[in-house]
């Protein structure tokens, strides 16, 4: 991709909180797209920060889209913080490329609860890949969004998909539990642990026992890498509830620091990959992705439409149904009903 460094994360610095603003300059939403299929990286940029910033080109963007996507192999890294997602991530990309593949990575940082920025500083390391044209970086704040992702994680996704990436990183921020989110996001995902940081409880703590495509020991060069792929194994035994040709999760050793194990990593991805077309099960999970999207879109929609009905007036007004609520008038089955009905035909 043409100028990859343009969209790395220490030259895109996090966008403020989604305003709806209109940018400095009105956006060629076309001239974009095309420049992105080109593999510009600046339209590339310019697309993903009109998402980011909930343009109101952002409806064209998506629709100007969509025709060019569904191509991109979608792998989301996942683990607790501490794990090496970043150096994983670094070398991942380094064995996607010496298997001839272009790669975008969208990797989540977490935003301050005070000032809404975003760290986006531990990406440096990933400036080997600065000067890669087949390379997209960019970082993105989450927002205070749950689940370990940025809101507009799934539209960034569609545009590096269009850019004609063959495959698209999604590394998430490390929160813990609330990071299952990206199992429903990627076609793959990939959970990495580490021995000493008592990630196996974890792992059954968290359920990412059921949402993991490819587990990762990372730091294998440590202690007790041996005994946390044996706990791993031990405690996906204990929960075996697959048919004959489900897909097992294979678990595979690495040290991300010297780019050991990391070609195994990537033959277990391709095998997965294989595995998900030959069953039907990588259209069957981004039908669910995209039926996730839509319904998202409409509640968002419908909030919207609820924050103008609170300070409308008459019967469909949220205040005045919370008042006859309160007043024993109506009940709050009855209100609720009374509600969408507005909203249904406002």
């Amino acid at each position: 991709m043409t100028g990859a460094a343009e969209g790395t994360a220490v030259r895109t610095p996090a966008s403020a909180a989604p305003t709806g603003r209109r940018s400095r300059r009105a956006a060629d939403v076309p001239a974009l797209v095309a420049g992105a299929r080109e593999g510009d990286a600046r339209s590339v940029a310019r697309l993903i920060s009109l998402v980011e910033d909930a343009s109101p080109a952002l409806r064209e963007v998506a629709a100007a889209l969509a025709p060019h996507t569904g191509h991109a192999q979608v792998i989301g890294l996942t683990g607790s913080p501490g794990v090496g997602k970043s150096t994983s991530t670094t070398a991942l990309v380094r064995g996607l490329r010496r298997a001839g593949k272009r790669v975008g990575v969208l990797a989540v940082d977490p935003s301050s609860p005070f000032s809404g920025g975003a760290l986006l500083g531990d990406r440096v390391r990933m400036q080997d890949h600065a000067g890669d044209g087949g390379v997209y970086i960019r970082s993105m704040a989450s927002r205070g969004h749950l689940g370990g992702l940025a809101w507009a994680t799934p539209q960034a996704l569609r545009v590096l998909d269009a850019a004609g990436c063959d495959v698209v990183l999604i590394e998430t921020v490390g929160v813990g539990q609330s990071e299952l989110e990206i199992a429903s996001l990627a076609d793959t995902t990939l959970v990495l642990v580490a021995p000493g940081m008592g990630d196996g409880i974890q792992a059954a703590k968290a359920g990412i026992l059921e949402v993991a495509d490819v587990f990762v020991v990372n730091k294998a060069d440590r202690d007790g890498a041996d005994s946390t792929a044996r706990e791993l194994r031990h405690m996906l035994t204990l929960g075996e509830r697959r048919n004959p040709g489900d897909w097992r999760p294979p678990i595979v050793k690495t040290v991300a620091a010297r780019n050991q194990g990391i070609d195994e990593v990537v033959e277990a991805l391709d095998k997965h990959r294989a595995w998900l077309q030959e069953t039907g099960e990588l259209r069957a999970r981004r039908q669910r992705r995209a039926a996730g999207e839509v319904e998202a879109i409409a509640l968002t929609t419908l909030r919207s439409r609820m924050g103008d009905l609170r300070s409308a007036q008459g019967a469909f007004s949220l205040d005045g149904l919370a008042a006859e609520v309160v007043e024993g008038r109506l009940d709050p089955y009855a209100a609720a009903d009374r509600l969408v009905e507005g909203l249904t035909t406002a």
